[in-house]
């Protein structure tokens, strides 16, 4: 019996299961990973799935907490200093970034084989169930920061700060994402496990947009977009 299979049985039966659940997910997308499929790569049978989350749907929502939960946690924190140091006065841009990117992007320097890619399919994979992920998991941080970088960009309309923050969580889960491809094209020369420094470019990067002049929309681009 190796080593790797004895590290196995002393885990949870339900960290077997989450942990599973999480590489499959990542590498498959969540509608393409079936129960069995999980239970084939945690060594477990469907009993012990259904003990445990009761549903794929809880399942998916249990692993997206298992690392969301902490890294939320971090966020706001960091945020409620930053609003703190701020008082009434304006809030700088520069410690709100670092509280948006920074816990994100860290996360991905202990489990960046699975995190960016699994952000990247809860972004972008379609099914009725992301959305209960999304208000789970995400909605409360999403309103705090939107917030926070509608005072920090005052002069920005909130319609044009919404699509400048969807930008900004595109180029920060591509980031995690394609971590791999960035260095095979780069030929090693980028390192996205140097989490301060892709930290630093990801803030300059999206400064730059957030910053940007505000487009100028004529009535008839407007009229077509609604």
């Amino acid at each position: 019996m190796d080593q790797t299979y004895n590290s196995n049985e002393r885990m949870s039966t339900k960290d077997r299961i989450l942990d599973a659940a999480e590489r499959l997910f990542a590498r498959d997308g969540f509608e393409a990973t079936s129960l069995r499929a999980i239970t084939a790569e945690a060594n477990v049978n469907l009993a012990a799935v259904n003990y445990h989350f009761q549903s794929k749907e809880a399942l998916v929502r249990a692993v997206i907490g298992r690392r969301m939960g902490p890294v939320n946690e971090k966020r706001i924190a960091m945020l409620d200093a930053c609003e703190a140091a701020a008082g009434d006065g304006p809030l700088p841009l520069d410690p709100l970034l670092d509280a948006f990117l920074g816990p994100v992007l860290e996360i991905s320097r202990s489990h960046a084989r699975e995190f960016g890619p699994l952000m990247g399919r809860l972004y972008t994979e379609p099914g009725e169930f992301i959305r209960h992920v999304y208000k789970e998991h995400l909605e409360e941080v999403a309103t705090r920061f939107i917030h926070a970088f509608h005072r920090a960009l005052p002069g920005l309309p909130l319609t044009e700060l919404l699509w400048r923050l969807h930008f900004s969580i595109g180029v920060m889960t591509h980031t995690m994402g394609a971590a791999r491809l960035l260095q095979f094209f780069s030929g090693g020369q980028c390192d996205p496990s140097d989490v301060e420094g892709t930290l630093q470019r990801v803030k300059i990067f999206v400064t730059a947009g957030l910053l940007a002049p505000a487009p100028v929309v004529s009535t008839e681009v407007q009229h077509a977009m609604r």
